[in-house]
């Protein structure tokens, strides 16, 4: 692997606990952590404009790769929902000599609702049947797609 680059995709549905999981490994391994909502708060972008989430991912995913071809760690945190997202992501890092993992977190619906009430972080908040459809639209690793991925390195 080139100089200990590592890509470390974090990979569930809101309130899975993705933020916390991705902040405990950039603190843990002193990496950069991308997170679009992050981004889009900051500058008092909607939240739910997919356009400009798909700018600031291009953009985040391009400061990801020259952090990577420099031997860095990267976390992204986007929630990566489908399979070929994941794909180009680990492919890209790959060609770029670096080690990818990914880490999937996952919940039932009721606790990931609940979760997402108690941030209160959306507005408008996300519903319950909002929720439903995506827990339905959600692409969750396989365990073929799992061992693609390098293992997580323990972190202390």
């Amino acid at each position: 692997m080139h100089g200990g680059a590592r890509l470390i995709i974090v990979c569930g549905l809101p309130g899975s606990g993705k933020t916390t999981h991705a902040k405990l490994l950039e603190s843990r391994l002193r990496a950069i952590r991308f997170s679009p909502d992050e981004w889009m708060d900051a500058l008092s972008l909607d939240l739910y404009d997919e356009g400009r989430r798909e700018r600031i991912e291009a953009l985040q995913w391009k400061f990801a790769r020259e952090l990577l071809a420099l031997g860095l760690t990267v976390i992204i945190e986007w929630g990566t929902w489908g399979r070929v997202e994941r794909d180009t992501l680990r492919l890209g890092a790959r060609a770029l000599g670096a080690a990818v993992e990914l880490h999937y977190l996952a919940a039932p619906a009721d606790v990931l609702f609940d979760r997402i009430r108690r941030r209160d972080r959306e507005h408008p908040p996300i519903e319950r049947e909002q929720l439903l459809r995506w827990i339905e639209i959600f692409q969750a690793p396989t365990p073929e797609e799992m061992r693609l991925f390098d293992s997580p390195e323990a972190i202390s």
